[in-house]
């Protein structure tokens, strides 16, 4: 066998295992097999991940077509179809119910174990006028340096729940909040709240933030799917879940969450392929801080900030309550 040959192989070799693995990862996608618990573990976290496999999906189709790989380059073509159909809705605004109720603006930021920038948040709630702040990761630290970054001044009421660097939450408001139901199991604390507008209406708050569903050797998975099962669904108040899901638009579980009768505010304003998650120092990856509200309720804006000093953007959203 010549040396031509043996490279052309490998090339070859190289070409299916692409476009076989972009294919698997569609397959995984569309017939939800992060549902299948023998397989969830490593399939969860990876499905995280998918818009940048579509995007993959797409580049690799032109170049093995050029390179002249037939079979890989319509396998790589079949899984960009997929993936497109999964993906193009995320970027469509779509029409909003009727609501007549008062608007709330929501806001909600991972603090990266408290170290995120106090005054930059405190900025940020001043500059987009939130009614409410969903905070994860918030520290005892952390709550010191936003109430002398003057956040006290801007929002007086408060729900904190503190366990420590990476599993403590609190919700912080411009108007009364009251305790709400708790929710268990948890592994961070995720504080509920019954807020109370000027005009009399009231609406229910949950901070969330479950477990990550890594690493794949562990229970981390079977864990985060259990703590976005007792989310609570809507109920005769209208109701907002905001925070760091660890769960993406790809996993079944968070459609799961949907399908109680909520709505994503991105997905609602064609914003849902902005990710919200990438290491510290480096661009964004994934889409895992959401803003949920209950479908009566219509979202006027949402928006994704970046936040110095944590691996998290900022996710905003503007939403008109269904009113009496």
């Amino acid at each position: 066998m010549t040396v031509p040959d043996v490279g052309s192989r490998i090339a070859t070799g190289i070409s299916w295992a692409v476009a076989g693995g972009l294919a698997a990862w569609a397959a995984a996608r569309v017939t939800a097999a992060d549902r299948v618990r023998r397989i969830e573990a490593p399939v969860a976290p990876l499905l995280s991940f998918t818009p940048l496999a579509a995007a993959a999906a797409a580049a690799a189709t032109p170049t093995l077509g050029l390179a002249r790989r037939r079979g890989p380059a319509a396998t790589a073509a079949l899984a960009a179809a997929a993936l497109a159909v999964v993906m193009r809705p995320r970027a469509a605004r779509r029409t909003q119910p009727a609501a007549s109720g008062p608007v709330l603006r929501v806001l909600t930021v991972n603090l990266l174990c408290g170290r995120a920038d106090a005054e930059a948040v405190v900025a940020l709630v001043r500059r987009t006028g939130a009614d409410v702040l969903f905070l994860q990761e918030l520290t005892g630290d952390a709550v010191t340096r936003l109430k002398q970054a003057g956040l006290g001044d801007l929002m007086p009421q408060k729900a904190p729940g503190l366990r420590g660097r990476s599993r403590g939450s609190g919700i912080y408001s411009r108007f009364p909040l009251s305790d709400g139901p708790p929710l268990v199991p948890a592994h961070a604390a995720q504080p509920t709240a019954v807020l109370e507008l000027p005009g009399g209406e009231v609406v229910e708050l949950v901070c969330v933030h479950p477990h990550p569903p890594k690493p794949p050797w562990s229970r981390g998975v079977a864990r985060w799917r259990q703590e976005l099962a007792v989310l609570p669904p809507p109920g005769e108040l209208p109701r907002v879940l905001a925070g760091d899901f660890n769960a993406t638009l790809d996993h079944a579980m968070f459609r799961s969450v949907l399908r109680l009768g909520y709505a994503d505010a991105a997905l609602q304003t064609g914003k849902a392929l902005i990710p919200t998650w990438g290491p510290a120092g480096r661009p964004a990856l994934i889409t895992i801080d959401h803003v949920l509200v209950d479908r009566r309720c219509a979202v006027l804006a949402s928006a994704v900030h970046a936040v110095p000093g944590s691996d998290h953007r900022a996710v905003y959203a503007e939403v008109r309550l269904p009113g009496q």
